[in-house]
């Protein structure tokens, strides 16, 4: 397409692109449409979604069921007992895009852009006027003058759309963030949680002023490097915040798609889980989102607070990543539909992915709590302290929850190393059938780095693994702390589904029961 000003644009709107896919999706199988008009979209997916593009499957596409009446574990398990592997090449609800344009090789130069052109003599570039996004309202940092250095020094593929003869930008990815063909070899001592831990924090602030780049962890012998049409399973974790007390945990994602030309990454998808119950300062609105959107969109985007580091499977077969990316797919689906909620505690970024992992009987090894004995403790004195029994309650659940499922980090590290142990072949365990196809499939394991991308906001660094960094990190008084409070977002009532089952009560429910009956049982030893 070309625009009135003679720039190239690839505009998604029915026609697929050079870059093709969505993930592990053709891109031509999606119309690209604002929310509320999506024809194959849920009344949830138009109403959270209605002032956003997204790309939503073409109708003729089968879309991941959902049996709402079941509890989300169970709903998955059922799925996974009745679906081969190889089987499941349901779509996604919807992919959010953001903005419905895309500049290939593109260049920042003050206020215009330098875009190339295929069809020119010598693919000459010609200028195109350019702004950002309007800021969010809640985002507490902008691109500035360092953005602009950073970002000058490579071609871009820039996501937006255009408006009165300007490009206005919504997502800036650089184009030499590639997975190679080839990269330096080093692999870990030991397929441990550990090991991954000590190789995420091997760099001052988890990274966050690093250059971008891979290693490779491990290579099965006589396999063919990665290459354009690799199929890709893999994990991604966001650091902490440097400007934020509530953000020191980082953030978990799971990762599906296919390498591109010269090995790129862009348009693979990232299943991101965010709550619905909150206006995100970041404009986040949970979804499967292109990992350019996921990283580098100018509000949404995590490289812009913090670093990044993501660990990567390629694969000689599709169908593990499709099988996985299919049961995602469902998890949006009752995420929509509200069976469950997005909880800090219990149900976070990282407890949504691991559980369907699990659900798809890839055993990870769990860790357990961090400790019920300090749980029991703190329940009633956290409470005391701050005049908040809600505070008490979460601290129990946050030290009594299985540590795999609450800390990003930890998710990372112990899925990571699970990957490790099954290509190596040391798990230790009789395989399940998911976990013996994907210990065939794998090919390699590639270890990438993210940097942050400077902006006015402060230098994150890396995630904290337990209660004990993030108190080391924080403000001993909570007035000191920096916070940035999130106005609710109001799910409409008549958009719940009415057959879905109540959650199971807290942890911190069922402690607060046994404190109520002990303290009873003592009342009545003191009254004998």
């Amino acid at each position: 397409m070309t625009d009135s000003s003679g720039s190239h644009l690839i505009a998604n709107t029915g026609a697929a692109s050079r870059d093709d896919r969505f993930g592990l999706y053709p891109q031509i199988d999606f119309s690209i449409c604002m929310g509320d008009a999506a024809v194959s979209a849920t009344p949830q997916v138009r109403w959270l979604f209605s002032n956003e593009w997204i790309a939503a499957p073409r109708p003729d596409k089968p879309l991941s069921g959902v049996d709402a009446s079941m509890h989300a574990d169970a709903d998955i398990a059922a799925w996974h007992d009745a679906t081969p592997l190889g089987g499941a090449a349901e779509y996604p609800p919807l992919v959010w895009i953001a903005a419905p344009q895309v500049l290939e090789e593109a260049r920042l130069q003050n206020d215009t852009l330098l875009v190339k052109q295929e069809d020119s003599p010598a693919h000459a570039a010609q200028r195109l006027p350019f702004t950002l996004v309007d800021r969010g309202p809640l985002n507490q940092s902008w691109f500035d003058a360092s953005s602009a250095r950073f970002l000058a020094e490579r071609d871009l593929r820039i996501r937006g759309e255009m408006d009165g003869g300007h490009f206005v930008a919504h997502s800036l990815w650089p184009a030499d963030f590639r997975l190679p063909p080839a990269s330096e070899l080093a692999p870990l001592p030991e397929a441990d949680g550990s090991a991954v831990r000590e190789r995420v924090r091997a760099l001052p602030d988890g990274g966050a002023r690093a250059p971008f780049s891979v290693e490779t962890w491990w290579q099965r012998e006589g396999a063919q490097p990665p290459g354009p049409g690799t199929p890709v399973l893999g994990l991604i974790l966001n650091g902490a915040q440097g400007d934020d007390d509530e953000a020191h945990g980082g953030h978990f994602a799971v990762i599906t798609g296919r390498l591109g030309a010269d090995g790129g990454m862009h348009d693979w998808l990232v299943n991101n889980f965010y709550t619905l119950d909150a206006q995100s300062e970041k404009g986040i609105i949970a979804a499967p989102v292109p990992l350019e959107n996921y990283l580098a969109d100018l509000n949404a985007g995590q490289a812009w607070y913090r670093p990044s580091c993501m660990l990567l499977a390629t694969l000689h077969d599709e169908r593990t990543a499709m099988y996985v990316q299919a049961a995602l797919n469902r998890r949006f689906r009752q995420f929509y539909l509200r069976p469950f909620r997005y909880q800090h505690a219990r149900m976070n970024c990282a407890g949504i992915s691991l559980d369907t992992l699990r659900a798809l009987d890839w055993r990870i090894p769990g860790i357990g709590a961090e400790s019920w004995l300090r749980a029991c403790a703190a329940l009633p004195l956290v409470a005391i302290a701050t005049g908040s029994l809600a505070r008490g309650k979460a601290s129990f659940d946050y030290l009594s929850e299985e540590q795999t499922r609450l800390y990003p980090a930890v998710a990372f590290e112990e899925v990571g190393a699970d990957l490790l142990r099954l290509a190596r072949g040391e798990t230790g365990r009789k395989l399940s059938r998911f976990e013996q196809t994907l210990a065939e499939d794998i090919d390699g394991l590639h270890f990438v780095r993210v940097p942050q991308f400077p902006s006015s906001r402060a230098w994150g660094s890396h995630a904290i693994a337990n209660s004990g960094e993030y108190r080391a990190r924080v403000p001993r008084d909570l007035r000191q702390r920096k916070i940035i409070p999130l106005p609710p977002r109001q799910f409409p009532p008549q958009l719940i589904d009415a057959a879905a089952p109540e959650e199971p009560p807290l942890h911190s429910d069922h402690a607060l029961r046994i404190m109520a009956v002990l303290a009873l049982a003592a009342l009545l030893v003191l009254a004998l």
